[in-house]
């Protein structure tokens, strides 16, 4: 189903930034395109989603980010893209052009110096550069300066088929596969009026949970390791291999990429696929408990997690924070349940959220959901009935261009796309917003007045992505 969608003038707009100020909205994604503006947002009271459009006839529009910072990197970017100029925005540094010295911002007090960290880090780690103002080792202000994995993605989607620009999607950000490649292909869907068979919305979901097990195994791990447990990144790593075997076993892919199209999906489940995926489920159930004992039970880690990197409840439910970042700090929403979609909607699960917003509640925001993750798996198998796994796209139409925007939960959070695909069949225009748009300036926050070396311990918490914001 589409969401309601208003072309409106700069009065509209600017009483619709009021509303995200005043809290009354939450900013699901803005972006450009040549000569227009586009913001969707979320009813905070309702939970309806809706979407604005504002044409821009001399490249200008009144600044959202002016009144409602999360907004301000997606209208830079915007900026950057398509020549759209926020009018009031109070930062008119370049977001994604790289060329000549960056101005980071100025702090003020005794004895501070900085400390430039990247963009070239010592791992395989992608590229973002972080710049510390400290006071001998307490942090006093991080500013990021990202966007060196920017690809032009939105530029190789406009005009390319619906398949191709599938698999671009796919590839925004490659542990989020599933999640952006789904985000892709509802919205699609909702633009042509198509509805996938059942057997692949279960498998899709099957899929979808596969992802994120794999990804929050990995991460619980990864925060261990940068806590000097090695032995808890080790056997995390080893149940996340596990996941990833299960999902070539079943699906001809360790990351699924490229399996969920528009339409339904690319591959079946083998003859012994449920067995083995139940057998999976089993192991990880079996195993996992353990691992959760060591990580509670170990008071040198929980030293270091507990109150570190703490996010405060406020700055959550302002910038929208989804997924376990926005979870452990108080906000719950689960884009499964609101504005929700099939099959989850008959599906029983929890949305687990606690308040403490520290290093330690972002680890056990994860490690309930791959508890939930298991049980939806569980819960998925016996109900995917036989039957064929793609509906055929609806030829192009004589009507002219249809839009459609979706919302996705992926393991970092919700993950939005919209499509418009013109009369001759191929996409004209397609964004998608990782949840890292409202998740990067949050770790700012959240690393004040922490020490430096608690810094990797806190970017590993957030984990946010540089390919996805990076479009």
């Amino acid at each position: 189903m589409n969401w309601p969608h208003s072309s409106v003038g700069r009065e509209a707009w600017q009483a619709a930034a009021a509303r995200l100020h005043a809290g009354e909205q939450c900013l699901l994604g803005l972006w450009g395109e040549p000569g227009c503006v586009h913001m969707a947002v979320l009813q905070s009271a309702s939970r309806e989603c809706s979407m604005l459009s504002l044409p821009c006839a001399d490249n200008r529009y009144p600044s959202v980010g002016r009144v409602h910072p999360p907004a301000m990197r997606l209208e830079r970017a915007a900026r950057d893209l398509y020549g759209l100029e926020p009018e009031g925005l109070g930062d008119a540094r370049p977001w994604l052009r790289h060329g000549g010295a960056y101005p980071f911002l100025p702090a003020e007090g005794e004895s501070l110096h900085q400390i430039p960290v990247g963009p070239v880090h010592a791992g395989i780690i992608e590229p973002g550069h972080f710049r510390f103002t400290a006071s001998g080792e307490t942090v006093v202000r991080l500013e990021q300066r990202l966007g060196y994995a920017h690809k032009g993605v939105e530029s190789l989607m406009a005009g390319a088929s619906i398949e191709r620009v599938a698999a671009l999607a796919g590839r925004v950000s490659g542990d989020s596969t599933v999640a952006f490649a789904l985000a892709y292909a509802h919205a699609v869907e909702a633009a042509l009026a198509v509805q996938p068979p059942p057997r692949a919305v279960w498998l899709r979901a099957v899929m979808a949970e596969l992802e994120r097990l794999a990804n929050h195994l990995g991460d619980i791990g990864a925060v261990c390791n940068d806590a000097a447990l090695s032995v808890m990144h080790a056997q995390c790593g080893w149940l996340r291999e596990q996941v990833l075997r299960a999902a070539q076993a079943c699906f001809g892919h360790r990351l699924m990429m490229d399996r969920v199209i528009p339409g339904g999906v690319l591959s079946d489940l083998p003859a012994d696929g449920e067995q083995m995926l139940s057998a999976l489920v089993g192991f990880i159930r079996k195993q996992f408990p353990d691992l959760v004992e060591v990580y509670d039970n170990t008071a040198s880690l929980k030293d270091r997690t507990v109150g570190t990197g703490i996010l405060s409840s406020a700055l959550a439910q302002q910038f929208a924070a989804g997924g376990f970042v926005g979870r452990a700090s108080g906000r719950h929403f689960d884009a499964r349940r609101t504005p929700g979609y099939a099959p989850y909607d008959r599906l029983p699960f929890e949305i687990p959220v606690v308040q403490a917003g520290d290093v330690n509640a972002r680890v056990w925001i994860r490690i309930r959901e791959v508890e939930q993750s298991l049980a939806l798996i569980e819960s998925i198998l016996p109900q995917i009935a036989p039957g064929p796994i793609h509906a055929p796209l609806a030829a192009p139409s004589a009507a002219g261009a249809r839009e459609g925007i979706a919302l996705v939960e992926g393991f970092r959070g919700d993950i939005l796309a919209w499509v418009r695909i013109g009369a001759d069949g191929a996409v004209a225009r397609c964004h998608l917003r990782d949840p890292s748009w409202f998740q990067w300036p949050l770790l700012e926050a959240a690393i004040e007045g922490n020490i430096v070396a608690d810094f990797p311990l806190c970017n590993k918490s957030f984990n946010c992505s540089y390919s996805g914001h990076d479009l």
